[in-house]
């Protein structure tokens, strides 16, 4: 029985950290919009004038639909732990013409490194791939503004139901609150919301 948890575990990729940005062109393509329409998804949160933290954006999925959420006034910060994930975000922003709402912005392993007060944070897929969550779920608690939101979203097929509530547990550990659980197509997720 182990060797098959071990076989179905490698298969699926979990315990394997950071998505290489090459796959990511396996699940971050016109046929998603299908299954995680991000206005669907986002439009509720993200208002007109919204500064808004993207963790993990990869190569723009929700990061260019969050530029058009926020309207002029405001701004998206895509950050993630990839430069050629940041590349193809600043191509499609100019494609798009909101390469003034969005900045990229460059990780490290150990650290967002965002100073900058949030509304809102999206932490979509990626969790998972964070090596000390409590560290991160603190950092995060750390940038948003007084009932700012973070919505986690993590993937079944990487992430067990275990696993997600041990997350929520760190979430809740660090101050953040669990207002709601929002369905969202083979995710587990979650809004949190930073207490005052």
């Amino acid at each position: 029985m182990k060797v098959l948890k071990s076989l179905f575990d490698r298969f699926l990729f979990r315990h394997q950290h950071v998505c290489p940005w090459w796959l990511c062109f396996t699940f971050d393509n016109i046929f998603r919009k299908l299954f995680h329409n991000p206005d669907d998804i986002l439009a509720s949160y993200i208002h007109s004038g919204s500064t808004v933290l993207d963790i993990g954006a990869g190569m723009g999925y929700f990061t260019i639909p969050i530029a058009r959420l926020v309207g002029n006034t405001g701004k998206v910060i895509a950050a993630d732990l990839q430069k050629e994930m940041l590349q193809v975000v600043a191509h499609r922003a100019r494609k798009a013409n909101l390469e003034s709402r969005i900045v990229p912005h460059l990780c490290t392993p150990d650290r967002i490194g965002i100073n900058e007060a949030m509304d809102f944070c999206l932490a979509f897929w990626m969790v998972h791939e964070v090596s000390d969550q409590h560290h991160f779920l603190s950092e995060v608690l750390s940038i948003l503004k007084i009932n700012g939101l973070l919505l986690l979203v993590e993937p079944k097929m990487h992430v067990t139901r275990h696993s997600f509530a041990e997350t929520l547990n760190i979430a809740k550990s660090v101050g953040l609150s669990i207002i709601n659980q929002p369905e969202i197509l083979f995710s587990y997720s979650a809004l949190l919301k930073r207490k005052e």
